[in-house]
């Protein structure tokens, strides 16, 4: 498989669980491979990895157990389905993208969001306000359920980027939320109050129709929730 390269492990981690790394980030990013398609054998991937057939037998029963390859016996391995629509259900798994990959999913949903809101002020109708306006209202009243709280918050970015009326930039906010939501529902605890002012500063800007003010509050929204984030995911 041309771009697959020998695993050299910087990082403690068993050798099947590298191949799924590896693996899973090709099938989502290579674009040679689609639905039906067959895997090299488990000898090629072992000699192409580095490492033995047992860890490639380990990696692609993995990876067939979320349902993205199939292991036909005495035929071989193929690629199991649409790989784009399984990627939230591979993170929330927990598996295999990397640290640096979460980080950069992260850095990417910031810089769309920042973009968005300065859109927002400058192009958001009534009925836009109205709808931030609810959805800030509701943040408030369920403030002490994280989960009817996170409902909220992420229909108020929704708002948000229906507001700035740029259907690429508003597509594009909606996968990557749905990138890394899996993380955010696991690692939500009880709402703090800090996060209740930096919407409504969002808010205040927007309704100012000030895209300075609005880029300046969203940016600083959304190092206050990466920097939450990624400190839960180093506890864990």
């Amino acid at each position: 498989m041309a771009g697959l390269q020998r695993i050299e492990r910087e990082e403690p981690s068993t050798p099947a669980v590298e191949v799924a790394r590896r693996l899973l980030d090709h099938l989502l990013t290579s674009g040679q491979l689609r639905s039906g398609d067959r895997l090299p054998p488990e000898r090629e991937l072992a000699e192409v990895f580095g490492v033995g057939r047992s860890a490639v037998r380990e990696a692609l029963k993995s990876l067939s157990l979320l349902g993205l390859l199939e292991i036909r016996q005495g035929d071989g391995t193929y690629v199991r389905g649409a790989t784009s629509d399984l990627l939230p259900q591979v993170l929330e798994w927990g598996l295999l993208l990397g640290d640096h990959k979460m980080d950069e999913l992260l850095e990417a949903r910031a810089c769309v969001e920042v973009d968005l809101a300065e859109l927002a002020a400058l192009r958001r109708s009534a009925n836009d306000l109205t709808a931030l306006e609810t959805h800030l209202a509701r943040m408030e009243a369920v403030h002490d359920s994280p989960a009817k709280y996170l409902e909220a918050d992420l229909a108020f970015h929704r708002a948000l980027a229906q507001a700035s009326h740029n259907s690429a930039l508003t597509g594009f906010q909606a996968r990557l939320e749905s990138l890394v939501v899996v993380w955010i529902k696991k690692n939500i605890r009880k709402p703090g109050e800090g996060k209740l002012a930096e919407h409504a500063a969002v808010l205040e800007a927007v309704r100012a129709r000030d895209p300075r003010a609005a880029r300046a509050a969203m940016h600083a929204h959304m190092d206050s929730a990466t920097r939450r984030l990624r400190a839960r995911l180093n506890e864990q």
